[in-house]
């Protein structure tokens, strides 16, 4: 695989983690990752509640469709709607292949990210590789290409690349690795 010259690549198990900061104002975070199963199974694991809460959080709220929200809680003691529930906005999706969202940051996170909010998104694809595997595609877009966001890149690598690993365990084998 090649890299553009400002690229750097990390590897764990089953998940690529790519910083592209070749763009000399933004930085994309690539990931990603290929599951042994349908298309149709990473789809739902994505997109209901069940999906959702079988691998990346506690609790999970869906509202499917264009302008709707995916709203998360890690804290299986919470609620939706409490202090630490994380919102993330469905701003389009092409069904079985593209999601693209963005999140509703809150005091959690840094106050340098909330100024670039409106800037921040995620695009996933999913792209069917045979009859019992996929390929999933994230992409972090928005990153200015600045020390602080390269910093806190480690951060969300680190995390992402564990939900992902715990989505590829849910799948392939009925349990997430870690929840």
């Amino acid at each position: 695989m090649l890299h553009a010259q400002n690229q750097k690549e990390e590897t764990i198990k089953r998940v690529t983690s790519i910083i592209d900061s070749s763009d000399n104002q933004n930085i994309v975070l690539e990931q990603f990752f290929n599951v042994n199963v349908a298309l149709d199974s990473v789809w739902n694991a994505y997109t209901t509640e069940v999906g959702f809460e079988s691998w990346a959080t506690a609790i999970a709220e869906i509202d499917f469709k264009i302008n709707g929200t995916i709203k998360t809680n890690y804290n299986k003691d919470g609620q939706i709607g409490d202090e630490s529930t994380i919102t993330l906005h469905i701003l389009n999706y092409v069904p079985r292949h593209i999601l693209t969202l963005q999140a509703e940051l809150t005091s959690n996170f840094p106050a340098f990210m909330k100024e670039d909010e409106k800037d921040l998104y995620n695009m996933v694809i999913f792209e069917e590789m045979g009859p019992s595997q996929t390929k999933v595609t994230s992409y972090g877009i928005g990153y200015k290409n600045e020390e602080k966001y390269t910093s806190l890149l480690k951060f969300f690598i680190q995390g992402n690349e564990q939900s992902y690993l715990n989505l590829i365990s849910y799948l392939e084998t009925g349990k997430p690795s870690v929840k």
